[in-house]
């Protein structure tokens, strides 16, 4: 294995294998960080230790911007949108540019905002899981559970009519998977944003006590910043969310005893880093991290899974253990970049946990879990599918 300015393997979830790749320690054990090539021909360095990951996160000199030349792009087709493809793609700015838009939606992803949502999230979790009862005894938890919920919160949020969630759905996957073609790409956020843009110009003459509706008032942002603040929101809001929804009920499926334990929800945020290389940055200065020099236009990875796993921080990194204090994962990223909706996603994920479990105490997989389905092609990590089986006595309230 190469180490330094000589090209390594670019390590990457793939079927039977563990995760996270045992790559990844070798390369934290490296001096200085590892250059690599992505699946899309890409060279990059990889940041994968801790400490050097939050420092890509927040180094003034390193930008997340993908106008600059040599920005890496994670997905065969498209990559990281600039301002002039989706105007208020915002994580694609740099402060102070970016500070406007976080401004603007912050005060309605506050600890204090989301304690106040958590009712119309039960309402909702409830909702789907009066569905899933009704299958009868069997179901697929992704298709009628952990994709329907975060799609519903989000469009309540943002205030889009329940009916066209399957909509949103449909154009979502295409944006997020890896194996979309461009034209398949280009036609989803094409009838993404003509939808809201129609959605919001509605509220402008009939706004609500939505997200949307508070933009306008506010009046800091253009109709078409908000469209595209809107499209992120609903894709950052749908796959990290039904992805580790899955992921984690999957997990305590598996082990039962932490079936309950308010602990849970901060280690699955950590042991699956489902937006491992969503974080991608390019170089605009000279600068040294870890013992590395980096060049300006140099494009940057770094690897979220692998500062999770990282024993210089987590004790037994790889094991699941609701127990350690896991806090301080960079699973929503770090620094002025740091997920805004992180304090939705842990409301969603301990409310359907709990409700899920308490409607059906006897739920249990339907298949081996070495054969469920895991999805490897899209940037997100996550299940196709979730088959599992309850006696048809246990849905009643």
């Amino acid at each position: 294995m190469a180490i330094g300015s000589e090209l390594v393997e670019f390590p990457v979830r793939r079927p039977g294998e563990p995760f996270p790749p045992p790559q990844y320690a070798d390369y934290r054990s490296a001096n200085g960080m590892v250059y690599s090539i992505m699946p899309t021909g890409s060279k990059v360095w990889l940041a994968t230790r801790y400490a050097d990951v939050r420092t890509v996160l927040t180094d003034k000199r390193i930008s997340s911007n993908p106008k600059h030349e040599g920005f890496p792009s994670a997905g065969r087709t498209g990559g990281v949108p600039g301002q002039d493809e989706i105007p208020g793609w915002f994580v694609a700015l740099d402060p102070p540019e970016h500070d406007r838009f976080r401004k603007a939606l912050i005060p309605e992803f506050t600890i204090r905002r989301i304690r106040e949502l958590r009712p119309a999230i039960q309402e909702v979790v409830d909702d789907v899981l009066d569905n899933l009862a009704a299958k009868g005894g069997e179901a697929d938890l992704v298709r009628d559970f952990t994709g329907p919920v975060p799609s519903l919160v989000i469009a309540a949020l943002l205030g889009v009519p329940k009916v066209d969630r399957p909509f949103f759905e449909e154009h979502i996957r295409a944006l997020v998977s890896m194996s979309a073609t461009h034209d398949e790409r280009e036609n989803s956020t094409k009838y993404l944003l003509r939808y809201l843009n129609r959605l919001i110009k509605i509220k402008q003459h009939r706004p609500g006590d939505d997200l949307l509706s508070v933009l306008i008032k506010a009046g800091t942002l253009s109709v078409i910043e908000m469209s595209g603040a809107a499209l992120l929101l609903l894709i950052a809001g749908q796959e990290t969310t039904a992805n580790n929804m899955a992921l984690g009920m999957t997990t305590l499926l598996l082990n039962r005893q932490w079936i309950g334990d308010d602990r849970v929800v901060e280690e699955v945020l950590r042991y699956y880093s489902v937006a491992n290389i969503v974080a991608l940055r390019v170089a605009t200065e000279d600068l040294e991290i870890g013992g590395q020099q980096i060049k300006a236009g140099d494009g940057i990875v770094p690897l979220l899974a692998s500062a999770n796993h990282d024993d210089s921080t987590f004790e037994c990194p790889h094991a699941f253990d609701p127990t350690r204090s896991a806090r301080h994962h960079v699973a929503f990223g770090f620094g002025v970049h740091q997920c805004l909706g992180q304090n939705l996603v842990r409301a969603e994920l301990d409310i359907a946990y709990r409700s899920l479990f308490e409607r059906l105490p006897d739920l249990e997989l339907a298949v081996p879990a070495a054969e469920l389905p895991f999805r490897y092609d899209g940037v997100i990590f996550g299940l196709e599918g979730l088959p599992v089986r309850w006696r048809a006595a246990e849905t009643a309230h």
